[in-house]
């Protein structure tokens, strides 16, 4: 057996440290590392089952020319000869790159460079900027520089932790088992704003369900309060603070209790006790993420958060900060390097003095002079024909973009697309003239950053498939190709971290926090072993910020007016996360484990606004916009406001035939960062009625296209399982089933059709669909393809004797289901998560689902106890 590998896992901006060990040609363990920073040895449902995702199913692995395989050379010569081209005969603006939080600091740094340094366009940007660009531009106003003025060691030290537009419970679970291991050693409050209520509210002291986009209402009235009650502090404001011209008397008219509870849809009692809250503890992290961002007002939403961490002294002291967490991986590596297009490179702005200094390092002559294309201007540049030569790497824009139906019209007009991918087949890639097979997370070398400043070591654990090949590699050879050789000559990872740890030292007097001079020598095996580290010590500590007079900036923010409810468009789009997704499913669609927990795109309505619209727990229903439409399976929830629903971002064309949210939101964005506001939409629910429903089983991975209304893929053990529904007859489903011995039954009184196909012994496929009957159970099934000698008893859909339906996954860990976990508790008279954990396992792995246990565990209490009245 190899030797562990210390790693950094593939998903969020935690940064978890891993320790990996290979077992075979494709395969790994994964444990947490329990000496990395970031995580100390845990690991969420994600990252505990990388291992499942490490396969070769889907990828792309040698260089494609339309349909055609080709060589390397021939793919990067024809890449590098019409980008010139374009160029030539339209100007360096009419190119661009879209690149991608996924990528490592060093991809990231070639692919900056070759396009502000010598192509000599900005039009570089990056999925980053749908998540937290908004904070960049926040973080910028107020501080001087975009530098995060947290740690996790903050959630340690704080009384108080605030997580604003943020389920941290499924989309940072290592940060919130952080916070709840504070509470039980501490007594850390919990305050969760947030108009959904999730499974990070559970167990919280103060749950505010605010109105959509009141953010800056509720800040500012925060502030107002905290002047009232005298406690700003005074010295701070005075040494370390500026504020403009009536900034004060602007909060001080309008902010009233009453009137910013009536802004924000709140009781002014909760409002007052969370603002009391606040003021009683000095001690107070703030921690943002999209709700925040993901808005037409982010930066304003950033900046009222900041203003009152600066105004009360609540900044640079331990437990003390504004934390905006990250979404990906290295999104704040892509920020470190200048990779989005607002940004030149190291911490530096397009100002004359940054462009001469950052083209003297380079020693390139055509530097980049101005900002470049935001993503949603970016795509509408090449809707309207500006752009004519897109690069797109290791993203999926076509899924992710906002209006994503007019991302995919450019897309398809644009007259040369390249994209770098791991995966052969997406919805972006469908669209390229070339595809060049990039390395996957367990092939890659380099370093990235996560949401605390912290750098880690990413190390390749497996060696690289086919003709696949790093993208700092990539890029590399076609700036070779187009004429800059002695520029881009790197040999290895290490030869451009050193290259860009020495451009953020260089000529940096201290203006910039940014600075990694100390890596600007590293040799190539203290690169290798490096230990992660922490950039920029604790900010702000001695109260001077990177600013011309040292002082940080109050930046005054008004509410904006919100809209009420449409004629044609009634209700409210929220967008989000699944636990155990991530992105569009390219990775983690892979793996049967997390595939358990949320199997279909669901649409989530309040139980009122449900009634209203005859929609029941499991219909389809039509999710429209005026930008789109899709499909949803319709599952009903009190933690919705009324008049809200929400829907997950994770489904494309390649798992679902529905699910597509992307199709849904406006390309409206923040007039500072370019963010799109993906939590606001204006849109209209209805149900849609099916004739059938059902299910196929297929053996093996090669996926199908199901014809029929609704199909879901969901990878399951061996194979795949679609959930199916629609309209007409549903036996041409059957054309979905491989060769084989065929036996069936048919119960004509309940529409009920059942098919299987035996090869050689074994289960290749089942469909079961009905019209008024009851589906069975499909765990018992899909565990049939992994038994030898089936028969045609297998149209049972049983065993032999009683079998208790599990119900939905909870616990992916363990294969461990909301049924088994309600007996566990009424049987044994469970009282706490712990006991659940001790009597059937459930929790006592990653974590990720105690949340969800602590909801089961109160429901099902207080179910008994009525039934007990």
């Amino acid at each position: 057996m190899s030797a562990p590998i210390r790693t950094t896992c593939a998903y969020c901006g935690v940064g978890c440290g891993i320790s990996a060990t290979p077992t075979g040609p494709r395969a790994v363990t994964i444990a947490g590392d329990a000496a990395h920073p970031a995580n100390g040895g845990k690991l969420c449902s994600k990252g505990t089952h990388l291992g499942e995702t490490v396969g070769l199913e889907g990828r792309l692995l040698h260089p494609m020319i339309g349909e055609k395989r080709a060589s390397w050379d021939k793919a990067l010569d024809l890449v590098a000869k019409r980008f010139r081209e374009t160029i030539a005969k339209h100007g360096p603006d009419s190119v661009a790159f879209y690149v991608s939080g996924q990528l490592l600091t060093e991809d990231y740094y070639v692919a900056n460079k070759l396009m502000k340094g010598f192509i000599g366009s900005a039009n570089i940007d990056t999925n980053s900027r749908l998540c937290m660009s908004s904070a960049v531009a926040g973080h910028m106003r107020a501080f001087g520089e975009d530098v995060v003025p947290a740690s996790y060691g903050d959630l340690d030290e704080a009384d108080l932790i605030v997580l604003v537009g943020s389920n941290t419970a499924w989309c940072h679970p290592v940060v919130y088992q952080r916070i709840q291991a504070a509470r039980a050693a501490r007594g850390t409050k919990l305050v969760v704003i947030d108009p959904r209520r999730t499974e990070s509210c559970e167990g919280a002291d103060l749950h505010l369900p605010l109105k959509p986009g009141s953010d800056v209402a509720l800040m500012n009235g925060l502030l107002a309060w905290m002047d009232q009650a005298g406690q700003l502090d005074a010295d701070f404001l005075r040494d370390s603070v500026a504020a403009p011209d009536g900034f004060w008397d602007a909060i001080r008219a309008g902010h009233d209790l009453w009137t910013t509870a009536k802004a924000c849809d709140l009781p002014p009692t909760e409002l007052q006790q969370f603002y009391e809250m606040f003021a009683a503890t000095p001690r107070t992290v703030t921690l943002f993420s999209q709700g925040i961002n993901q808005s037409i007002r982010g930066t304003d939403q950033v900046n009222a958060i900041i203003n009152v961490h600066l105004a009360t002294g609540r900044i640079g002291k331990p437990g003390a900060a504004p934390f905006s967490i990250t979404g990906q991986p290295n999104a704040m590596g892509g920020r470190e390097v200048g990779g989005l297009a607002t940004t030149l490179a190291a911490h530096m702005d397009f100002g004359p003095d940054n462009v001469a200094r950052v083209g003297r390092f380079w020693a390139a002559p055509n530097v980049a002079s101005k900002p470049g294309l935001k993503a949603v201007d970016l795509f509408r540049a090449i809707d309207e024909g500006r752009i004519k030569a897109l690069w797109v790497m290791a993203t999926n824009p076509a899924v992710s973009m906002p209006d994503a139906g007019r991302v995919r019209e450019a897309l398809a007009a644009c007259p040369f697309v390249v994209v770098s991918d791991v995966m052969a087949t997406t919805d972006t890639t469908v669209h390229a003239h070339v595809r060049l097979p990039a390395a996957a997370w367990g092939e890659k070398d380099g370093t990235v950053t996560n949401s605390d400043r912290t750098i880690s070591r990413q190390r390749a654990l497996l060696p690289l498939p086919g003709e696949a090949k790093p993208d700092w590699w990539i890029v590399t050879q076609v700036a070779r190709r187009m004429g800059w050789r002695n520029a881009f000559a790197y040999d290895r990872p290490a030869d451009i971290w050193r290259e860009h740890a020495r451009l953020t030292a260089y000529q940096n007097d201290g203006a910039r926090l940014l600075n990694l001079r100390a890596q600007a020598t590293i040799g190539n095996e203290a690169y290798e072993a490096m230990e992660p580290f922490r950039w920029g010590g604790t900010p702000f500590a001695d109260g001077r910020f990177p600013t011309p007079d040292g002082k940080a900036r109050l930046v005054p923010v008004t509410q904006m007016a919100l809209q009420g409810p449409l004629r044609d468009w009634p209700m409210t789009l929220n967008t989000g996360r699944y636990r155990d997704q991530w992105h569009t499913m390219t990775r983690t669609g892979l793996s049967p484990k997390l595939a358990r927990h949320r199997e279909e795109p669901l649409v989530e309505l309040h139980p009122q606004d449900a009634s209203a619209l005859e929609i029941a727990d499991g219909d389809l229903a039509r999710v429209a916009t005026a930008q789109g439409e899709s499909l949803f399976r319709a599952r009903i929830s009190e933690g919705q406001r009324r008049g809200e629903v929400f829907t997950p971002i994770h489904w494309t064309d390649q798992q679902s035939s529905g699910g597509r949210t992307g199709l849904l939101p406006r390309p409206l964005v923040d007039p500072h960062s370019g963010q799109p506001g993906f939590k606001s939409t204006p849109v209209r629910v209805e149900k849609v009625k099916t004739e059938w429903r059902g299910f196929l089983i297929l053996r093996g991975a090669e996926p199908v296209r199901v014809p029929c209304l609704w199909a879901t893929r969901i990878a399951v053990p061996g194979g795949a399982l679609y959930e199916v529904a629609g309209n007409g007859d549903p036996a041409r489903l059957e054309a979905c089933l491989p060769k084989g011995d065929r036996v069936e039954a048919i119960d004509q009184t309940r529409g009920t059709r059942r098919v299987a196909i035996i090869r050689e012994g074994k289960l290749a496929g089942v469909l079961i669909v009905t019209r008024s009957g009851l589906l069975p159970t499909r765990d018992w099934l899909i565990g049939q393809l992994a038994v030898e000698g089936v028969g045609a008893s297998v149209l049972a859909a049983r065993g032999p004797g009683s079998q208790l339906d599990k119900g939905a996954v909870v616990c992916v860990c363990f294969d461990i289901g909301l049924n088994q976990i309600v007996a566990a508790i009424r049987d044994q008279q469970l009282v706490d998560v712990p006991a659940i954990g001790k009597a059937i396992g459930a929790g006592t792995n990653c974590g990720s689902c105690r949340p969800a246990l602590a909801n089961i565990l109160t429901q099902t209490s207080q179910e008994t106890l009525h039934a007990a009245e």
